[in-house]
Parts: C-alpha cells; sequence; structure tokens
C-alpha cells in the first residue's frame, strides 16, 4: 500500500478537481418502494403491501457520474434513455445536481432502465426491472460518437461501464478507443461478460472476481490462479493494468511490466458492498486524472471502496471525507 502525506493527497486532488471525466455506459434509475405488508392476496399466496414511500436515485453508469461529483470533479454523462416517464425524472435528476444532458440521447424506440425494489416491513420482497437488452441501432451509436468526438478535447479521463445493456456496442467502444489513444487520454473499463474482451489497449481493466472466472472459463482458487487469470488478462487485452476487486479480500492489481500486488480491504466492518465497485472505478479515475500513479490510485479506490462499504445502501464517496480517512488510517498505522 502507499502511503501519502496530506500534501501529496492535495496536489492529485486539487489537479483531478479541474478536470472533465466522461462516463459512459447503461443509465439506470433505481426506484425503492417502501411499504408495510398488511396481509396475504386472495388472488394468490403472495402478501399485499401498502406502499408508504418511494425513492429514486441514480444507478448504472449515472451512480458512477455522481460519486464523481463527490470527488468534486466534472462527470458528462454520455449514455441513451427512453422517451418516457422515468427518462423524464432522470433529466430532471440531472438538473438537480448540476449534471449536463449534452451527453443524453433520447431513444424514442427504447425504455429507460429502471430497477424497482419492493420493500415490505423492512424485508426486500422483489425486484421488478423494465429494460431492453438489445444492441443499440447504428444510428444511435453514431450519435453517441459524435458526442465523444465533440468532448474529447476537454476530458482527461473516459470511464466505460457496461451492464450488458445494449448501450455498449463493440463496434462503438471500438471507435472510442480509438479516439481515446489519438488524444492520449485515461480510458478506464468496468465489464461485463458479454463484451468482456471487447475492451483492447486500455488504461485500467476492472472486473471482479466471478466476471474474470466467468470469462475465462477458470476457477479462481487462491493467489496462484488469480495471478495466472491477471496476467492473461493482461496479455489479450494489452491493458496498462488489470485491477480485479476481491470483495471483502480486497483488490489485485497486475500491471504490464509484470508486477503484480494484492490490496486487503481498507473495510473495518462491511455493512453493505452495494455500489462499491462504482465507488472504485471513479476513484480510480479520478486520481489517475490527477496524476497519480496506478499504484497510488489503486491505494486510494481501496480506502473509498472501504468507506462505502461501510455504510448501509448506495453511497458515493466524498473527496473531503476520504482524505481524512487516509490520513486519520494512515497515522493509526504508524502510531
Amino acid at each position: 500500500m502507499i502511503k501519502f502525506s496530506e500534501k501529496r493527497l492535495r496536489e492529485i486532488a486539487d489537479k483531478a478537481h479541474q478536470n472533465r471525466i466522461i462516463v459512459f455506459g447503461d443509465l439506470m434509475v433505481d426506484q425503492y418502494l417502501w411499504g408495510n405488508v398488511t396481509r396475504i392476496s386472495p388472488e394468490a399466496p403472495v402478501p399485499i403491501i401498502n406502499i408508504s414511500s418511494e425513492q429514486i436515485r441514480f444507478g448504472g453508469a449515472a451512480n458512477v457520474a455522481y460519486n464523481i461529483i463527490g470527488l468534486k470533479a466534472n462527470p458528462l454523462l454520455v449514455g441513451v434513455l427512453g422517451n418516457d416517464r422515468m427518462g423524464n425524472i432522470f433529466q430532471d435528476m440531472l438538473k438537480q445536481n448540476n449534471l449536463s444532458s449534452e451527453g443524453i440521447v433520447v431513444a424514442p424506440d427504447r425504455p429507460t432502465t429502471v430497477k424497482t425494489r419492493i420493500i415490505g416491513n423492512n424485508q426486500h420482497i422483489a425486484r421488478v426491472d423494465q429494460e431492453s437488452v438489445e444492441q443499440i441501432s447504428s444510428d444511435l451509436q453514431e450519435q453517441l460518437y459524435k458526442i465523444f468526438v465533440s468532448h474529447i478535447e476537454d476530458a482527461a479521463a473516459i470511464i466505460i461501464e457496461d451492464y450488458n445493456k445494449g448501450v455498449v456496442a463493440p463496434q462503438l467502444v471500438g471507435h472510442i478507443s480509438e479516439l481515446a489513444s489519438r488524444n492520449d487520454k485515461i480510458v478506464t473499463v468496468d465489464p461485463k461478460f458479454e463484451n468482456f474482451f471487447a475492451f483492447k489497449n486500455i488504461t485500467v481493466f476492472k472486473p471482479n472476481v466471478k466476471e474474470t472466472e466467468e470469462a475465462l472459463a477458470m476457477r479462481i482458487r487462491d493467489d496462484e490462479t488469480l495471478i495466472k487469470a491477471g496476467n492473461k488478462l493482461l496479455s489479450v487485452l494489452n491493458a496498462k493494468a488489470i485491477l480485479v476487486t476481491r470483495g471483502s479480500k480486497g483488490m489485485a492489481l497486475f500491471e504490464k511490466n509484470g508486477e503484480h500486488v494484492f490490496v486487503g480491504t481498507q473495510a473495518r466492518k462491511v455493512a453493505d458492498v452495494s455500489g462499491a465497485g462504482d465507488t472504485v472505478i471513479a476513484t480510480l479515475t479520478f486520481a489517475l486524472s490527477g496524476g497519480a500513479t496506478i499504484k497510488e490510485a489503486v491505494t486510494l479506490s481501496n480506502y473509498a471502496a472501504g468507506i462505502v462499504c461501510e455504510e448501509v445502501g448506495v453511497v458515493p464517496v466524498n473527496l473531503d471525507n476520504l482524505i481524512e480517512v487516509v490520513l486519520k488510517k494512515q497515522n493509526s498505522k504508524s502510531a
């Protein structure tokens, strides 16, 4: 683990604070319906829930952008919404959070992706999904690419968030990667299974252990098999670095120069891992855009993940809190 001085943390934060980071991927709305279970339905053996409250939050790539805001940088969210009620609500949420809608393309033939969680008597009863997983049309891909062309010069980095909902199309990813390479931009990727090997020649590729096992068709049983998997991904994807997140076990970093580092979790007590992956890639990219080395960026993202894992629910990272926690934990270890 890297040990930071307060001066170094401020240097990275001050430089990153000025940067625009493009966040591209599947945009989602997370809807939570809370209520009380009053009785069992006479129509079927299911509970009847009287809904008492509703909460709507950013989900998917939008939650990554929300973390970028918490880190005091400037995200540009790029993705597709439907021409529907939740799409309109999403646009209103952008305005409320001072987020630009320049990168949003509205598709009349696709619904806005909505994950509705129904909670009765403080128990998760059901989740209802509204979505399309078909790959977006070539016309939509072209519209999205034009947004990248318009903003690439002003951007310090690009985050690609793939949830296999059809927006992160392999052809489009190839064009974006080439554009980023020509303009010497940082590109980080949080992949899913379908397009796992479409992300070539990027800066950092960040799968979790389960995604890595599925993509490579191998079982990661121990450090030795994890090292084998990490090196194989480096070779196949030609990335500068692979960062495999391991849940409560922390992370493993593999670099092109052959080095690998295992980083233990910073969470004192894991209350909820929801949103931790979003926090990791947001903090990682933020730090890299501020001139951090890859090891510095991974260390900061590990501290950030530890903070959000100690909270219940999807909680974005906060820059001031992150710096305070890093210095406090470092000092306690050296005392």
